[in-house]
């Protein structure tokens, strides 16, 4: 027996038993005739006394985070510490046992709280996932995935796992692919999503799929974004529209929210802004409605300004209440944030001042009678600051979207321990890439609004989705559509973005004979495990909620991936490098 309780269990009521405890060592106190040491497992801390000169001499041969087995009796403390769960009691040890020693000098200090370099925590993960903050992390995950699951359960949704070893398939990163061996000169794709397996399920006559579904995209990391691989509650149902499907996410996300919080939490039903309106409110289709600051449009009132930086261009502005107060530093400040980060020419300034004056940057450009509409039509208000971008109408509202966040950030008008939800809807079918090439906005198996009669009369860029997104706090969460279940709408809306029907037999072979056999209309949605948990545990990155992540540059550092290979294993599946 290693042991007879957890370390966070003792408590008063606990003086007087005989216990076995095992952990690792926090720390050491040598205090001449006493030796004090704070043990520590995943359920708490107790505090150790040696008291015995036998034990002090082995004690001090320790080493901190080894592993150890104590036994001793538990008595109450005379100096209680009653900030700790377990600090009205201690335990007097008569015997104790390494377990697993450890090297005197660790790479890092473990819960110092001390800055450490995030690749030297990465290649000694198993030591960095001992922090306290971190492992509970770990463990929350772990919550939620269950949570998740019952959840699924309860609503009626069979969890289905679809596989791993899949095909190459256009839909919007790159694929990882694994050579097979018995096939030379092909390749699996490991999948970027569940998709066509889910919809070939809807097919097979499966009311209700869910699973936990792993997928492998190959795109640059980010703080919010793990290299290589993520996971997301994959679900989609037969006979369903876009409002069933937001019913379920409304159902399942602020519940698992709630459970593990104690932030507020938005309830269903959700905001819908549709994604043509977040560009112009918001500069982005994932916005953070915490934060209070809309972007307008005020194109018109310059048709005819002498100020050569707004002529013939879009113009947006960004109004701050009582941002007149801001020093011009401040104004300084932001405009080399606009330029520097968001490369933007400009970033044009003024203030309407509590005597209802223009005043500082650009004021001698606002006019008597731009300044009446600013107030009029635009709701400017004295002591207001107001921040203009200029420039080609996608561009404008992308920068303009930065300064928004950026302005919420440093003047601190983002609302505290909320949780704000929206879908973001009516997505582009199409869009131009930078060489003018229709290609799909989102995902290239949804439905057109308006079916086949919208891909054969419409201009393809102005044809809408049923598409969406669920955005919580600036994030996205959630990506899903009505699935394009007809053959005939498929090879068109493929067609549209430059894929014949032979491309389309060849790429998504499976999917289009299965259309063939009766296929129920279906929808579904996926939202991100990762970022959900992130977004529960108030990280700032998403590699603190996963065990073992990959760094910036998409490496494993603990486990040394990717590395060569052996000749002998390039030879078995048939390839040979050119580097």
């Amino acid at each position: 027996m290693y042991r007879t309780r957890n370390l966070g269990e003792l408590r008063k009521q606990n003086v007087g038993e005989e216990v076995i405890l095992s952990g690792w060592i926090q720390k050491i106190r040598n205090l001449g005739g006493m030796i004090f040491i704070d043990l520590r497992d995943e359920d708490g801390i107790t505090q150790i006394v040696i008291n015995n000169e036998n034990l002090q001499e082995k004690a001090n041969s320790l080493a901190k985070e080894s592993c150890v087995q104590v036994e001793g009796k538990v008595v109450e403390r005379t100096s209680k510490n009653l900030k700790m769960p377990t600090g009205e009691i201690e335990v007097v040890a008569n015997k104790i046992e390494v377990l697993g020693a450890c090297k005197s000098e660790l790479p890092f200090e473990i819960n110092t709280g001390e800055d450490v370099r995030e690749d030297l925590r990465l290649e000694y993960r198993f030591l960095d996932l001992r922090n306290e903050k971190l492992h509970k992390n770990i463990l929350l995950r772990s919550k939620i995935l269950k949570e998740l699951r019952d959840k699924m359960d309860e609503l009626g949704f069979y969890e289905i796992q679809t596989p791993i070893l899949a095909n190459s398939s256009p839909e919007g990163a790159r694929d990882y692919l694994v050579p097979s061996r018995l096939n030379p000169g092909e390749f699996y794709a490991l999948p970027q999503a569940p998709q066509q397996f889910k919809q070939l399920l809807m097919v097979s006559g499966f009311n209700k799929y869910f699973q936990i579904a792993p997928c492998f995209r190959d795109e640059d990391p980010r703080a919010d974004r793990a290299p290589g691989e993520f996971y997301q509650l994959d679900f989609e149902m037969a006979f369903s529209s876009q409002e069933d499907v937001f019913q379920v996410i409304e159902n399942v996300v602020p519940h698992v929210f709630e459970k593990f919080t104690n932030w507020n939490v938005d309830k269903g039903p959700f905001i819908r802004i549709p994604y043509k309106e977040a560009m112009e409110k918001y500069g982005i289709d994932k916005p953070d409605l915490r934060n209070p600051l809309i972007i307008q449009d005020v194109t018109s009132l310059f048709e005819n300004t002498e100020f050569n930086a707004f002529k013939n261009k879009n113009v947006k502005i960004i109004v701050v209440e009582n941002g007149a107060e801001q020093g011009r530093k401040f104004f300084d400040r932001m405009n080399e944030f606009a330029v520097e980060e968001c490369s933007a020419k400009g970033l044009a300034w003024t203030k309407l001042n509590k005597d209802k004056q223009m005043e500082g940057g650009i004021a001698k450009f606002i006019t008597d009678d731009i300044k009446e509409k600013l107030q009029s039509e635009f709701n400017v208000k004295e002591n207001s600051a107001l921040f203009f971008i200029a420039d080609e109408l996608k561009v404008a509202q992308k920068i303009a979207g930065l300064v928004r966040i950026e302005l919420g950030k440093r003047l601190n008008l983002i609302q505290k321990n909320v949780y704000k939800f929206c879908f973001i809807v009516d997505f582009p079918m199409y869009e131009l890439s930078d060489e003018g090439k229709i290609e799909f906005s989102h995902n290239p198996f949804s439905m057109p609004q308006g079916g086949l009669d919208a891909l054969n009369t419409m201009d393809p860029l102005d044809i809408l989705a049923y598409q969406y997104d669920l955005v919580c706090n600036g994030y996205e969460m959630a990506s899903g559509a009505v699935r394009n279940h007809s053959p005939e709408t498929m090879v068109k809306a493929f067609e549209i973005a430059g894929y014949s029907e032979e491309d389309v037999k060849n790429r998504f072979g499976a999917l289009y004979n299965a259309f063939q056999y009766g296929t129920p209309p279906h929808a579904g949605a996926a939202p991100g495990v990762d970022r959900m948990v992130m977004l529960i545990s108030d990280s700032q990155n998403i590699r603190e909620v996963i065990a073992f992540p990959k760094n910036k540059r998409a490496r494993d550092l603990l486990m040394r991936a990717p590395s060569t290979v052996s000749n002998e294993q390039l030879k078995d599946v048939h390839i040979k490098l050119d580097i």
